[in-house]
């Protein structure tokens, strides 16, 4: 964790020092030149400037500690500092915009030199090195923030060619698009502004695990030879790379508590020490071994998926003591009526097997 957040604080520190120059010298070049084009080009560095620092400070506070008050610890604090700075972006887009408008309807004569050419191409070359840069640490430590301003870079390197295209088309032609370039540059900023507030507002909600790390934490506790099936799946996230979360197991109704715990013990260590997933809990369902019960619920699992609108069945026992038949289904989030659904299921059960009880748990669809 130590050095995730080195690798995000050195990284982010090169960015700040790349973005600045880069901001100073565009804003120079932009005032002697009169244009708005590369002006705005500079508030999108010295915004990514400002965002950086940001990142350093949301990764600081976030890497505190647990304490008392807030015993998982601090880590969505970048989810805040996430937010932060999508707003920054916002606001610069918008900044932006509302003065290449004025310089559409009021414009100005722009007066290019060779120094803003050797300035805006060397910008252009240093935003492509530090995108390709800043992707790579941020893959290396797993950190979403880092991987988006990679690509962040490589799309003000993007902006940055557009700029120096209508200076290009200036002096050839004497066509002068700074205004309107400015306008698209800013409306691009905008839009990456909003997107990145939808996707931190998304993250402090709470979102759906990632599929590729709910089927390799369900894969790993279904190699274990006594586990015949791992269901409900919750993960709550702290924080980047900061998981907590529980599971249903199945396992043979043979087992003792003795081998059932020793069993989810030797889980939650492999799961921790592979995924650096805690699972603080991890609930059992018992498997009837009778084979003729397993007929049974082979017919039940038919009728079940019969209705395509369910997505899973598990956790299925027939008590013969108390003559009662109990699992659990998901339904899609989707489906119109579920109540309808599941009391067609309950009908033709019942119409099947009229002498158990029958009690059905509808769970969420909360992980893959």
């Amino acid at each position: 964790m130590k050095n995730r957040e080195n690798i995000v604080i050195k990284t982010s520190i090169i960015s700040i020092i790349s973005n600045i120059v880069l901001a100073l010298f565009k804003a120079f070049i932009g005032v002697l030149a009169n244009s708005i084009a590369i002006v705005t080009d500079a508030i999108n560095n010295l915004s990514d400037a400002l965002s950086s620092i940001i990142t350093i400070a949301g990764t600081k506070l976030a890497s505190r500690a647990p304490d008392k008050e807030h015993p998982y610890g601090h880590g969505r604090i970048e989810y805040m500092t996430s937010l932060i700075i999508s707003i920054i972006v916002l606001y610069a887009g918008l900044t932006a915009f509302i003065e290449s408008i004025k310089k559409i309807i009021h414009p100005e004569k722009v007066n290019y030199t060779l120094i803003s050419f050797i300035i805006l191409i060397s910008g252009i070359l240093v935003k492509f090195i530090l995108g390709l840069y800043v992707k790579r640490k941020g893959k290396e430590a797993n950190s979403d923030s880092l991987i988006a301003s990679g690509a962040d870079a490589f799309m003000d390197a993007i902006l940055s060619i557009s700029v120096l295209s209508s200076a290009i088309i200036y002096l050839l032609f004497k066509i002068q698009l700074e205004a309107y370039i400015g306008a698209v540059v800013s409306i691009i900023i905008i839009k990456s502004g909003i997107e990145l507030i939808k996707e931190s507002v998304n993250q402090i909600v709470g979102v759906r695990a990632s599929t590729k790390l709910t089927h390799a934490i369900k894969k790993d506790i279904c190699s274990e030879k006594e586990v015949l099936g791992a269901f409900d799946l919750i993960l709550n996230d702290y924080g980047p790379d900061k998981y907590m979360g529980s599971v249903h197991i199945e396992v043979s109704d043979k087992m003792s508590v003795k081998d059932v715990d020793k069993l989810s013990r030797k889980i939650t260590k492999n799961i921790i020490k592979k995924h650096g997933v805690m699972l603080h809990t991890i609930g059992i369902y018992s498997v009837n071994s009778d084979e003729e019960i397993k007929k049974i619920r082979r017919s039940i699992h038919n009728i079940v998926f019969s209705h395509k609108e369910v997505l899973e069945m598990h956790g299925f026992y027939l008590d013969e003591e108390t003559s009662s038949i109990t699992f659990d289904i998901i339904i899609d989030f989707n489906a119109e009526n579920k109540e309808n659904i599941i009391q067609e299921i309950k009908d033709e059960i019942k119409r099947k097997y009229k002498e158990y009880s029958l009690n059905i748990t509808v769970d969420l669809d909360i992980s893959d």
